[in-house]
C-alpha cells in the first residue's frame, strides 16, 4: 500500500494533517471498539495506548476522594486521548472511561511519543487542540458551578450528541446525575421538564433528541463558547 492509497480517515485531528503523515497512522494504528465503561487511562499512570475516536466518546473524569467521579470533559473524532504527551509528561493527567459506544485507532504510546517526537506539524496540531481542552475543561468548571442542572444536561446532551453523531443516546438518569455532579431527583426534574417543552423524549434509560435548537436555547452559552472556541482553531462544518 502507497501513501496515495490511503483510506479517508474520520477522526478530525488526523485530517488535519498531511497525505504523509496520516499514511503513517494508517499504518501504524489498530481499528478497536471502544466499549462502554471501558477505563482507558488512570489518574498519574502511564497509558499503554493513546486514542483517536472515530465514533463514540470518551470522558475526562477529575477523582475526588470519597466522592463520586466527576465530568469534566468529552472527547469525540474531534479530538484524541493523550494529547499530553505532546508536553513530554506520559503520566494521564485525568481518568479517561468510554461513556458512548463506537470505535477509535489506537496507537502504542511509546510508538506515538517517539514519532510525535519527530513530527514537528503534529506537535503544533496537539499544541493547538491541548489549548482547546484546556478551554473545555475550564468552561465545565464554571459552568458546574454557576448554572441551573437544566441548562447544563441540555449542554451536555449537546455535546453528546455531537460526538455519538445521531439523535437517540443511551443514558440513565443516574449515569447524568453522575456525570453532572448533581443528583438523580435533579436530573428526574430537568429531564422531564424538557419533555414537556417537546425538547427531547425518554423511557427506560433511552433519548432521543427532539429539538436540538430548542436545546441550544434551553442551555447556557458555555455550548456555543466551547463549539466557537473549538472552530477557532479547527474550522468544523455547522452541525445544525
Amino acid at each position: 500500500m502507497t501513501a496515495s492509497s490511503t483510506i479517508p480517515i474520520t477522526n478530525h485531528l488526523i485530517d488535519c494533517l498531511s497525505e504523509q503523515q496520516r499514511y503513517w497512522f494508517q499504518t501504524h494504528s489498530t481499528p478497536v471498539d471502544l466499549v462502554f465503561g471501558q477505563v482507558l487511562n488512570v489518574v498519574d499512570k502511564p497509558p499503554k495506548y493513546v486514542y483517536f475516536p472515530i465514533s463514540g466518546f470518551i470522558s475526562l473524569l477529575t477523582i475526588i476522594l470519597d466522592e463520586p467521579p466527576l465530568e469534566m470533559g468529552v472527547i469525540g473524532n474531534e479530538g484524541m486521548l493523550g494529547a499530553t504527551m505532546a508536553l513530554r509528561n506520559n503520566n494521564a493527567p485525568l481518568q479517561a472511561i468510554v461513556q458512548g459506544t463506537g470505535s477509535a485507532l489506537r496507537i502504542n504510546a511509546v510508538m506515538f511519543r517517539q514519532y510525535l517526537k519527530s513530527c514537528l506539524p503534529l506537535q503544533k496540531l496537539l499544541f493547538r487542540y491541548l489549548y482547546v481542552l484546556i478551554q473545555q475543561l475550564a468552561q465545565t468548571g464554571a459552568c458546574n458551578s454557576f448554572h441551573e442542572v437544566q441548562q447544563r444536561l441540555a449542554r451536555w446532551l449537546l455535546m453528546t450528541q455531537d460526538r455519538a453523531h445521531s439523535d437517540h443516546l443511551q443514558l440513565t438518569h443516574q449515569f447524568l446525575a453522575s456525570m453532572l455532579g448533581v443528583r438523580r431527583s435533579a436530573v428526574t426534574i430537568a429531564a422531564g421538564i424538557m419533555q414537556q417543552q417537546g425538547l427531547i423524549s425518554y423511557s427506560r434509560g433511552h433519548i432521543r433528541v427532539l429539538s436540538r435548537n430548542g436545546l441550544k436555547q434551553a442551555s447556557c452559552g458555555c455550548y456555543s463558547a466551547a463549539i466557537k472556541a473549538y472552530q477557532q482553531n479547527f474550522p468544523l462544518p455547522d452541525n445544525g
